[in-house]
């Protein structure tokens, strides 16, 4: 039984760190305290209730982390803080030790929170931890909106790969999922409430179906039917999951964007070895060309982790090569961390945090480059562009279909509009691209 009279007339603070899934789950979160009365602050005000959704990909994020959790019980002093996600699965003594903890729960208690807040209430003095379960089996659904024009659908949760690296199938079980139907109606769902764009959420999404043993590929075509909807990303999917059938059908369909997110973690066959990765470097390639032989202008964003235990100076000179070598857009470029309890710690060869950062510049730099090439490649175009609600200033900006950010001064008619625009040139800062309408609109 749930005591509702313990969330009576009480205000709650929202805190996400990590992921997209973490956002949409946090978003969750947000709408089951929401139907006990349970209002979001406004600014300025102090809560009653702090819920902080963690992320523990990294020895940095787990410092992230618990940065967060001690500025924000300073500034909501008195507050009930539950602090949930990954970090709090994987190590939830050490996050029952920071000062202003009220109560721990793992990734699958999450979804219990009203139950543990409930009988939380009548506490003693001091935190109260619940052991988050080691065995994580059922797929809690989840859609995030908060203020932003694009929603996050989860459509899976967990991992089976085991990468020598990660700690994620640790922290979030095995592979599961959503049947189509019912993700589906939550399509339809955004649909009803104005949302124009979806992007598909989850640990490990190509590998969807584990469950109902349905396919990715019924999944996609599934929700390209659903009216409404103008667009859909897909988020992070492993390279030797992206089908020629997917690339076919997003070259092909109505609503899927242009816009693929594909982790490579190294350029080196030996190190992807090391990292017991599923695919080699031919077939990352392969990939790529695949997508720009049937897109052309597809925005590929891709994941490495640099200085890994095994990543010698010839071996990231190897894999520096080869990325600089594909036709991408962007990298999105991690440095090793140390995870407890990973296979990597018996790898020889550890790399010292200046080469790491060293090797990090590098990769960023190459991805800058990148992306201004890709950006200026479409100077002078026509595109399509979702227009958001946040404003920076009085400027508000938008993507077009293949992830190129623009902005225009606000213009409160255009959020959540999709405007055909002329890419005009760089801003000031660099950072998007001007535009023009070039519709019919106003």
């Amino acid at each position: 039984m749930i005591d509702k009279t313990v969330f009576e007339n009480k205000t709650a603070a929202y805190y996400t760190l990590g992921c997209k899934l973490n956002f949409a789950e946090t978003s969750s979160i947000g709408r089951l305290l929401g139907e006990q009365g349970v209002r979001r602050i406004r600014s300025g005000e102090k809560a009653d209730i702090c819920v902080v959704n963690t992320c523990s990909v990294t020895e940095l994020a787990d410092k992230k982390c618990r940065q967060a959790i001690r500025r924000i019980s300073r500034q909501h002093p008195g507050a009930f803080v539950v602090v949930t996600g990954c970090y709090a699965q994987l190590k939830p003594g050490e996050v029952a030790r920071i000062e202003g903890v009220d109560l721990v729960l793992g990734t699958e208690q999450k979804n219990d929170i009203l139950h543990y807040l409930s009988h939380a209430a009548g506490r003693p003095e001091g935190a109260v931890v619940t052991s988050p379960a080691k065995d994580i089996h059922t797929f809690a659904p989840s859609c995030s909106s908060d203020d932003r024009t694009r929603y996050f659908l989860k459509v899976q949760d967990g991992c089976d790969y085991y990468c020598t690296y990660c700690t994620i199938p640790f922290a979030r079980g095995r592979s599961r999922n959503g049947s189509i139907a019912a993700l589906k109606a939550q399509a339809e769902e955004v649909a009803r409430k104005g949302g124009k764009e979806i992007v598909l959420t989850g640990v490990n999404i190509g590998d969807f179906g584990q469950t109902t043993h349905e396919s990715f590929t019924d999944l996609i075509r599934t929700l390209d039917e659903v009216e409404g909807i103008a667009r859909y990303r897909i988020s992070s999917i492993e390279p030797n999951l992206i089908t020629d059938e997917i690339i076919a059908f997003v070259a092909a369909g109505r609503r899927f964007a242009p816009h693929f997110h594909i982790p490579l973690q190294s350029g080196s066959d030996t190190v992807l070895e090391l990292m017991r990765r599923k695919y080699d470097t031919a077939l990352f390639r392969r990939k790529v060309e695949r997508i720009k032989e049937r897109i052309p202008d597809a925005f590929i964003g891709v994941d490495v982790i640099v200085g890994t235990r095994g990543e010698t100076d010839e071996l990231f000179e190897e894999a520096y090569a080869f990325i600089a070598s594909l036709d991408i857009s962007q990298l999105h470029v991690f440095s090793y961390s140390e995870r407890p309890g990973t296979q990597a710690l018996k790898i020889a060869h550890a790399v010292d945090p200046k080469t790491r950062q060293a090797r990090s510049r590098r990769l960023l730099d190459l991805s800058e480059t990148k992306l201004h090439a890709f950006y200026t490649r479409h100077i002078g175009r026509q595109a399509e562009v979702l227009f958001e609600h946040t404003r920076k200033g009085n400027l508000m900006h938008g993507f077009t279909e293949n992830y190129i950010k623009v902005e225009i001064p606000c213009d409160a008619a255009s959020a959540n509009e999709i405007r055909r625009v002329r890419l005009a040139g760089w801003n000031d800062e660099r950072t998007a691209l001007n535009c023009k309408f070039s519709d019919d609109g106003k």
